[in-house]
């Protein structure tokens, strides 16, 4: 374990996996604490019980922040067992129903761009609004490079969501810096997560589409994406604000 984020601690929403777990495990290693949130019980107690057994100290926090109160709560339940919150990074996001544009469900376009968007917002709120009145903080979004930098048939809802993410973070880095919180966003591209994969496609048949539509040959690892954040949160990346760091394997280049 290194101590780059020695004595600070992390709360991280959509902890329960993927890149969620990986960004957790991360700063564990890195000597934080860290607070993994989520709706689901059982994934967030896997990840505390893997940081715990490498040695690192974690707590799980149910919550939904597509709610204001959950939203208001975690960071707050966050305060009460570690003593503050310096950095945090929002994750929790869902890709919808695939389908033309023109065949979206209301329902499930509402679902994902408020799980997506309203959820990153309240969390946001609420995180600057601890971090302004304690001295600043980091603040590291979870994007897509399906949004803002590139367009997939079938992904209406998640694209439109994950452009709005973006520019919601970059508007609130230049809103919140003068108050000492540094907000900056990750767009990865897909990663070897099951979100990447398709309906019935097993893992050789993903190994030969990526090689086919990442110039890199293959999908991120999530250790890759954790790396990006865990820098963009760090002292080193201090005056990086409003950054929006495509990690594609070079599908947008």
């Amino acid at each position: 374990m290194t101590t780059r984020f020695a004595d600070k601690s992390v709360l991280i929403t959509g902890g329960g996996s993927g890149i969620g777990r990986g960004i957790a495990l991360a700063f564990a290693q890195e000597g934080a604490r860290v607070a993994v949130a989520g709706r689901s019980a059982g994934p967030l107690a896997e990840t505390v019980d893997l940081i715990e057994r490498a040695g690192g100290k974690a707590i799980a926090l149910t919550g939904d922040v597509t709610d204001a109160q959950d939203a208001a709560r975690l960071v707050r339940e966050t305060v009460e067992q570690f003593g503050g919150l310096d950095v945090a990074v929002n994750n929790a996001g869902v890709l919808g129903a695939l389908g033309p544009v023109g065949e979206i469900d209301e329902a499930d376009f509402r679902r994902v761009f408020d799980i997506n968007v309203t959820g990153t917002l309240l969390a946001m709120k609420h995180q600057i609004g601890h971090m302004r009145a304690h001295g600043g903080g980091a603040i590291v979004n979870v994007s897509s490079n399906v949004g803002a930098h590139r367009r997939i048939a079938g992904v209406g809802a998640y694209a439109a969501s994950k452009a709005a993410v973006t520019a919601l973070t970059r508007a609130a880095a230049r809103d919140h810096i003068a108050d000492g919180v540094r907000i900056n966003l990750v767009s990865p591209g897909p990663v070897e997560t099951p979100m990447s994969t398709r309906p019935g496609e097993n893992a050789e048949a993903k190994a030969e589409r990526m090689k086919a539509e990442v110039p890199a040959g293959r999908a991120g690892a999530v250790e890759e994406i954790a790396a990006a954040v865990l820098h963009l949160a760090s002292p080193e990346a201090g005056y990086t604000v409003g950054a929006d760091l495509v990690l594609d394997g070079g599908a947008t280049a």
